[in-house]
């Protein structure tokens, strides 16, 4: 496939690393053409814009990576869309649930896969976990206790993410959309959504700090704290189910070697049994999410072929839809039916709970 990737800083540098084989870069895009310029000459491939109009509409391009800051991810998005290109758009997607409606009846209306880039998914641990989790040795999960941070920088509450028109809010919009939505795709929609953001240190008028109280309808909680004062990085996720307690922590890097704990409780209780799996590689989850987007993108376009060339039923079976690869379907299908893949359905739950949350806690203060 040919990719136009529109925002040239890190994450697009780590967009094109990820690449799959075969595929290539067709047109860089950057507001500062020289980031364009420069992502061009480490692909070897590909020409350097600074319009994402001209990026999205080159017949050379099959798919669009958004990465840019959050207040454009929306509308480059929506570009893409109605040129008839495939989108992964960095999480959020968008900085409101407005943008993501939006999103959803433009990829209805054109027939275009759009996914969201949610790699925390993808990482060697949340994949054993949802391996273990899967194969329901777990029993029914009682609840999620998740902690995520880092202790920003010098002159971070002078950065775009500390601007609410660029960012759409602080941390919770950054880090805590990653643990809402992980909390999600284990326990499913949560319909009870509770707590606060606030801002402690950096003089920003985003928060810098955000706690999570959310339950679905079985009373099923997630507990999540997000910080940019966390002067040590830290990410913990624990599951715990009926049977068993996973726990993930680190994820490479400063926050250290990935690691998951499996602890299995024996009929007779007291002392699990313990088995700790290692992931002390590369991250590979922005390859491996590109992969499966591809993935999904060939199913989607194998799906119109037969569509085409199948005669119309007057009542079509559930499989029937899900092989037509319609995105109508996937906006719909909830957070449980996609094993890996999250899309605009995914984004506009985890933003609906940033929402409301912002709303109770009166951030960001425009």
């Amino acid at each position: 496939m040919n990719y136009a990737i529109i925002g040239c800083g890190l994450i697009g540098k780590k967009r094109l690393a990820g690449l799959p084989a075969g595929s290539k870069l067709a047109v860089a895009c950057d507001t500062n053409l020289t980031r364009a310029e420069e992502l061009v000459k480490l692909a070897n491939s590909g020409r350097a814009v600074a319009d994402f109009k001209e990026a999205v509409t080159d017949p050379e391009v099959d798919a669009v990576i958004v990465a840019t800051i959050n207040g454009s991810l929306a509308e480059v998005s929506a570009a893409a869309i109605q040129a008839g290109k495939h989108v992964l758009v960095e999480k959020p997607a968008g900085i409101s649930v407005k943008q993501i409606d939006n999103l959803i009846e433009l990829a209805k209306k054109h027939g275009v896969r759009v996914r969201v880039g949610f790699n925390h998914r993808y990482h060697p641990a949340f994949q054993k976990a949802r391996e273990i989790f899967e194969s329901g040795v777990m029993g029914e999960l009682m609840f999620i206790r998740a902690r995520y941070g880092h202790g920003g920088r010098i002159g971070y509450d002078k950065e775009w993410r500390a601007n609410p028109k660029l960012s759409g809010g602080g941390e919770l919009i950054d880090q805590g959309i990653h643990l809402i939505d992980l909390a999600g795709w284990f326990l499913g929609d949560f319909k009870k959504i509770d707590g606060h953001a606030t801002t402690y240190f950096w003089n920003m008028p985003v928060d810098d700090n955000a706690f999570l109280d959310l339950q679905t309808a079985k009373g099923q909680t997630a507990w999540l704290h997000v910080s940019c004062t966390e002067w040590k990085n830290l990410f913990s996720f624990e599951i715990y189910g009926r049977h068993t307690k996973l726990h993930i922590e680190g994820l490479g890097g400063s926050y250290g070697v990935e690691k998951l704990y499996h602890y299995q409780m024996k009929p007779e209780m007291g002392i699990p049994d313990t088995k700790v799996y290692e992931f002390p590689g590369t991250d590979n989850s922005w390859h491996i999410e590109l992969a499966e987007f591809e993935r999904d993108v060939k199913k989607s376009e194998s799906g119109k072929r037969k569509a085409e060339i199948k005669p119309t039923k007057p009542n079509n079976t559930d499989s029937e839809k899900a092989e037509s690869g319609n995105p109508d379907t996937d906006a719909g299908a909830g957070r449980k039916a996609e094993a890996k893949n999250a899309g605009l359905a995914e984004a506009r739950s985890a933003l609906h709970i940033v929402e409301a949350i912002y709303k109770k806690s009166k951030l960001p203060k425009l």
